[in-house]
């Protein structure tokens, strides 16, 4: 009996202990999936300006750069996801199938519930968007307290924080602000910036990311004064990715000191990209042998006996096999360049061409001979050639010339997503004017970059019209001093 009692005992210890060890290894386990960086990192993000975007079909963006270069210092191999909202890539780290969102999301006491902020932290709040100082060229009052902006017209968009702080400071400051609300269909914030810089608007006020970002394409605005309460903003992952989020905060921790997150942050919010002319052109010489040199849109641009530049001898003998005027590749040239072969710009653009690295090895060449010319001009008409083949169902002309020259600035991944949305929205027009124009404006806009029929997310399509503007007005100028242009060329619609 009592050996029977005995075996029972030792059976329920030994079923007790193992139920306890069982459950200590599954503890262990799952304390080491916690801890255990993920094989591949699968990052989400949405398309936008600072976050994550494609620029002459190179991925780019200050987050995605910034999370690269994570994996690259772990050793990660990485797949990237874009999702359409917010809500999409929350969900998407909370059911496990990406493991870290790199668009950076408010930490406030309800979402610290369901996700692990970590890595960089950013505070950014809401500033004032006005024009510098420049004394004698504008009349327009420069705010130097928030009190200043009482009776001033600030124009925001309806429905946004800009909005409810306005509302708010009227209250603080116990008076009017001549507040405009534009309907965000029509306008986005990077529009309202454009306006300030360009005296059609005096006031906005946005988001401090964008606002540090937009003054390195628009030198003349200012952006020091803050007008709202800060917000901390960090990347974040599902709580069960411990070790993932502890990986994140040490490298984030060390970011100030690491050279390469200084110069991303260096590429994106402090190198100027600028495409605003500084001053009207001014009168140019009766030939371009009149004078050595001339400002075109306040660009100092150097002349050449007989021609427009160094390389008008690499120009003509590449436009034959285009069958453009080479004056045109020249008006390319100085917009990606200046005329300065060994130039780098804040893309990775490289060269007389400005021709991106990866392009250059499509087309069978390296970094370095991309900054000679022969080889930079060789390219970019290699580049073209085939930019022309994708959109071939154009009729030759004029709209169908603009279109290639926007997509080699862009990508023609981008006009390709413009031609859908004209599809869409407009009965398939590929006039410029008309349809291709107005649609690379809304490229910058959520609602259409998101749309369904786009692919290639965020353009900052203000920009890629203003390229193509100036390429052709800077050619219709070197036509004017009275080189001949080719029969190929009038085909084209260059007459």
């Amino acid at each position: 009996m009592l050996l029977g009692i005995a075996g029972l005992f030792v059976a329920l210890f030994t079923g007790l202990m193992l139920q306890l060890k069982l459950q200590r290894t599954a503890q262990q386990r799952r304390l080491e999936d916690e801890l255990r960086l993920p094989d591949t990192l699968r990052v989400v993000t949405l398309s936008g300006a600072t976050t994550f975007f494609t620029y002459k079909d190179e991925p780019m963006g200050y987050q995605y750069e910034l999370v690269r270069l994570f994996a690259q210092e772990q050793g990660l191999p990485m797949e990237l996801f874009v999702a359409h909202h917010m809500d999409e890539a929350v969900s998407l780290v909370r059911s496990g199938k990406a493991d870290l969102c790199i668009t950076p999301h408010a930490v406030t006491r309800s979402s610290k519930d369901e996700l692990r902020f970590a890595g960089p932290e950013e505070l950014s709040g809401l500033v004032l968007v006005q024009r510098r100082r420049a004394a004698g060229t504008d009349s327009t009052h420069y705010i130097r307290n928030v009190s200043e902006l009482l009776g001033r017209p600030v124009t925001v968009l309806r429905g946004t924080r800009a909005a409810d702080r306005i509302r708010h400071l009227e209250a603080q400051l116990g008076g009017p602000i001549k507040l405009a609300l534009i309907d965000s269909d029509t306008t986005n914030s990077e529009d309202l910036i454009d306006q300030v810089a360009t005296h059609k608007i005096d006031y906005t006020i946005i988001d401090q990311e964008l606002a540090r970002l937009a003054k390195t394409y628009y030198p003349n605005i200012d952006v020091s004064l803050e007008v709202g309460f800060k917000q901390r903003l960090r990347w974040f992952t599902s709580p069960e990715r411990r070790g993932l989020a502890e990986a994140l905060d040490r490298w984030a921790a060390q970011l100030p000191r690491l050279e390469q997150a200084s110069e991303i942050y260096r590429r994106y919010f402090e190198l100027n990209k600028s495409e605003l002319p500084e001053e009207e052109p001014h009168q140019l010489p009766k030939t371009l042998t009149d004078n050595k040199r001339y400002r075109w849109r306040g660009e100092l641009a150097h002349i050449h006996e007989g021609g427009i530049s160094p390389f008008d001898h690499i120009f003509q003998s590449e436009a034959k096999r285009i069958g453009w005027p080479w004056q045109l590749l020249a008006s390319i040239a100085y917009q990606e360049s200046n005329f300065k072969p060994s130039i780098v710009g804040w893309s990775g653009a490289r060269g007389l061409m400005g021709i991106m690295p990866r392009t250059g090895r499509i087309y069978g060449a390296s970094p370095e001979q991309l900054l000679d010319p022969q080889v930079s001009v060789r390219v970019a008409v290699d580049c073209l050639l085939a930019t022309e083949r994708i959109f071939k169902s154009i009729p030759a002309g004029d709209d169908r010339l603009r279109i290639t020259l926007a997509a080699y600035n862009a990508g023609p991944a981008h006009l390709e997503d413009v031609l859908r949305l004209s599809a869409k929205y407009r009965k398939g027009g590929h006039d410029w004017d008309e349809d291709i124009e107005p649609l690379l404006h809304l490229k910058s806009e959520a609602k259409y970059y998101n749309d369904p029929v786009c692919r290639a997310g965020y353009l900052r399509g203000k920009g890629v019209a203003r390229y193509v503007d100036q390429v052709m007005s800077r050619y219709q100028l070197y036509k004017s001093k009275g080189t001949k242009i080719p029969e190929e060329g009038k085909r084209h619609g260059l007459d």
